[in-house]
């Protein structure tokens, strides 16, 4: 693919840093998003505004969108005003959104029917990976679409990977969430340990961070935690979202995931408490 006509739904804090990429490397990019205040910095970049999904696809060659909840994707393209409405054929969807495997094959059977393609591509890397372009992005959908949009998506990811038919995409980024949510406990039990050994936090991180513990919430979370900084490149309220899709799935194949349970749990207690609209590097407050 040359330089696409781009539709971009959804620029929150990852989707606004990865619609500046597409638009540094070229691309016409037209945006929508239901606050119009936070697509005005991409509109000064050079991107132009629409005023809903269907508009915004019009006359485009593919649309992203990356957007909340399942109920926004299903909004967002079987709406009254959503993509399906002025898809021509030939087009190419990509749902980054994390949702639900099975709302991922219903589009992808619906792009069918009407002779256009689709892909679930949910990522991983928070908002530093979408500011560095490195995104980790996880791919269901046809092999063939795949080839034809990656190098689009080298734009802002930098381990992306075809996992399989419709919905793959979507269980590979529960696999991910399920390491991070049990991982998150982890890393908050060790600060809360070290503080209460008396150790000097960031010394301990030198330590153990490029050691057989680290992972990337120790390397780029923790030093977030020590310094009281909880401002979301994730947020709790969209995690929570997402182990709950991963519970239900589990259930649905007949496994077991205490460990995901507990920390479904000690999250779904920080939201009670206000903590919804944090980073999820805030599930050190359940220890302090």
């Amino acid at each position: 693919m040359g330089k696409e006509r781009i539709a971009f739904i959804g620029t929150g804090v990852m989707g606004a840093s990865i619609v500046k990429h597409l638009l540094h490397n070229g691309h016409e990019v037209t945006v929508y998003t239901r606050t119009k205040e936070k697509a005005e910095p991409l509109v000064a970049l050079g991107a132009t505004w629409a005023s809903s999904p269907a508009e915004a696809f019009k006359n485009k060659d593919l649309a992203f969108t990356m957007v909340g909840y399942p109920s926004d994707v299903e909004e967002v393209y079987f709406g009254d005003n959503g993509l399906f409405q002025s898809a021509e054929t030939g087009n190419i969807l990509i749902d980054m959104t994390t949702s639900e495997p099975t709302l991922a094959k219903k589009i992808f059977t619906h792009a069918q029917m009407l002779g256009i393609e689709a892909l679930d591509a949910p990522v991983s890397g928070g908002d530093i990976g979408a500011q560095n372009g490195t995104l980790s992005i996880m791919v269901g959908g046809s092999k063939a679409t795949f080839d034809k949009v990656l190098a689009v998506m080298k734009h802002f990811g930098e381990n992306i990977v075809y996992q399989g038919e419709a919905g793959a995409g979507q269980h590979a980024k529960m696999c991910n969430q399920i390491v991070i949510a049990s991982g998150m406990i982890g890393v908050c039990e060790s600060l809360a340990y070290g503080l209460k050994a008396g150790l000097d936090l960031p010394t301990v991180l030198q330590s153990i961070a490029s050691g057989a513990a680290g992972s990337w919430s120790l390397s780029n979370l923790a030093p977030r935690m020590i310094n009281d900084d909880y401002a979301p490149g994730f947020y709790i309220k969209h995690f929570v979202k997402d182990m709950k899709i991963a519970l239900d799935e589990s259930k649905k194949m007949g496994i077991s995931l205490p460990g995901l349970a507990l920390a479904y749990e000690m999250y779904e207690k920080l939201i009670e408490e206000g903590y919804g609209e944090y980073g999820t590097q805030a599930l050190l407050k359940a220890y302090q």
